[in-house]
């Protein structure tokens, strides 16, 4: 029982720092928040030696990528200082490194200076929020250290994002959006590029499982793609309920990315996830 697109992906590779990864079925990626008002309250770590215990029990469960982020881009979040953002993430990042070197590190920052640093201390992938929106000298930056780069549709930023979602046609619009972004990355030499249709981000509820339903439009860019839907408000809103019990749904929509064979999936709880894909695998074996 395969899905339809069941190959897709198969004979795509991204070069991160001398590996070379085949992206051949979904990879995990592990949330790490080095953040104490991220909107999901299980998923924040307040101290460096917190951050490594979560990350060790990540490892342990199977998880293939960890996202390490400083800044909470939840709507209505407050922006943080350059300098607190890298006071939070490098020594996790150089930690995890020294650790495990086998573990794909991601940063998540929209800020050059930040992914520059970042990746000097040991980040493989850069995730960018907000698409290179704000910061005009990613993209350049991304060319420059010839980085595995996440390029993610949002509109605005966390204070304003809920003010534009405003679309004809979503699914379009996303796609048209982070078509333009690719060319010009690819114009800059950045060959390998992830695309993140950025749900929650600019997206209203029914905007959001509009553009679910057609993630594989996306597969028009040629490039991997990242869900992250993890315990978003797209699931406990429909649902009714709080974050903290939004595992089920989440896992919902997890097993159908996974089904569809989309590159890589962000999630805050990895064991799940991984036993997900464990499943997927053994239908399609």
């Amino acid at each position: 029982m395969k899905s339809k697109d069941s190959n897709y992906d198969l004979n795509k590779r991204l070069k991160c720092d001398d590996k070379l990864i085949n992206v051949n079925k979904s990879m995990i990626m592990g949330v790490l928040n080095l953040t104490p008002d991220s909107f999901f309250e299980g998923s924040r770590n307040r101290s460096v030696e917190d951050a490594f215990l979560r990350a060790e029990s990540m490892i342990e469960s199977g998880v293939n990528i960890i996202d390490v982020g400083g800044v909470s881009t939840r709507p209505g979040a407050d922006l943080l200082s350059t300098e607190e953002e890298l006071n939070r993430i490098i020594p996790i990042i150089k930690l995890l490194k020294n650790k495990f070197s086998e573990i794909l590190i991601s940063v998540d920052t929209f800020r050059s200076e930040v992914a520059r640093i970042a990746v000097e201390n040991g980040a493989d992938i850069i995730n960018d929020v907000y698409g290179g929106e704000y910061d005009d000298k990613m993209f350049d930056l991304v060319a420059e250290l010839d980085v595995a780069y996440i390029l993610m549709h949002a509109r605005g930023d966390a204070q304003t994002m809920q003010s534009l979602c405003q679309y004809d046609d979503v699914v379009k619009e996303v796609v048209f959006e982070l078509s333009q972004k690719v060319e010009k990355l690819r114009q800059k030499g950045v060959k390998d590029i992830i695309v993140d249709p950025g749900f929650g981000f600019a997206k209203n509820l029914e905007q959001n499982y509009t553009l679910f339903k057609n993630v594989a439009y996306l597969k028009l860019l040629d490039c991997p793609i990242l869900i992250g839907i993890s315990r978003k408000s797209m699931i406990y809103k429909l649902l009714d309920i709080k974050a903290d019990n939004s595992l089920n749904g989440t896992t919902v929509l997890n097993t159908l990315s996974i089904f569809e064979n989309y590159a890589i999936i962000r999630v805050h709880d990895v064991e799940e996830a991984v036993q997900a894909r464990q499943i997927i695998e053994a239908i399609n074996a």
